[in-house]
């Protein structure tokens, strides 16, 4: 494999915002009064959750989907061992000083098995779809207008993130008309905020473009997501 000097980082990076994203995030959820539409209502992991979206474009646009994916098994390895962890955790018993502090623990670490196993299948699907949705636009545009393919792959991917997870976590629980008014919500939110960072984008690309030396084009790949072959 060709040495890169950045590559490391930002897979370390992505999956730090992965578990930051999916542990923290959920931990609140906020209301906010946004011009012309009104009170929105949102999980406040929202808010950063696209960043890994953000990742995946870079990475899959400079390094290709290959490395992508092994960026996106990382993550998803991530989540495996943090959920498996917060549930040891939670079923722990707890020392007698802290027995008042157990229903708090419970409260932020103790999402059911449904909700988990619906986060982690819809990171995995939306971020393999994003990745390969970037991958096949960046052939068919021969690498001209980077923000269609920055925007395009992420419309379909969180699309596929958002419909899955609520569906997975949610369907019987909710309505269906609230099911698919958050669903939808969550879907626009995230959509719009990388809308918002395609300036960024361009710019992390550019750089490390230059730096890497790399810009890679996913002509002979195998797009199975199951192998981590670079």
């Amino acid at each position: 494999m060709k040495p890169y000097r950045y590559y490391d980082l930002i897979l370390g990076a992505y999956v730090c915002v992965l578990l930051c994203a999916n542990l923290i995030g959920p931990a609140k959820v906020s209301t906010l009064q946004v011009p012309f539409f009104g009170a929105v209502t949102f999980m406040a992991g929202v808010l950063f959750f696209p960043i890994s979206y953000l990742f995946g474009d870079i990475l899959t646009e400079v390094y290709g989907y290959a490395r992508d994916r092994r960026a996106v098994w990382s993550g998803f390895a991530a989540l495996v061992f943090a959920a498996f962890m917060a549930a040891v955790i939670v079923r722990l018993p707890p020392a007698d000083f802290w027995r008042l502090r157990q229903p708090a623990v419970e409260e932020i670490f103790g999402n059911t098995p449904r909700i988990i196993c619906a986060s982690i299948i819809a990171f995995w699907c939306g971020s393999f779809i994003n990745s390969y949705v970037l991958a096949k636009m960046k052939i068919w545009t021969e690498g001209r207008w980077l923000w269609s393919r920055i925007i395009g792959s992420t419309l379909c991917g969180e699309l596929v993130d958002s419909g899955l997870f609520y569906t997975i976590a949610f369907a019987g629980l909710w309505p269906t008309s609230e099911l698919l008014t958050v669903t939808t919500t969550q879907y626009v939110l995230k959509s719009a905020w990388e809308v918002l960072a395609t300036p960024a984008t361009y710019r992390i690309v550019a750089f490390l473009k230059r730096a890497e030396q790399e810009d890679y084009y996913d002509r002979d790949t195998n797009f199975t997501p199951f192998s981590l072959r670079a």
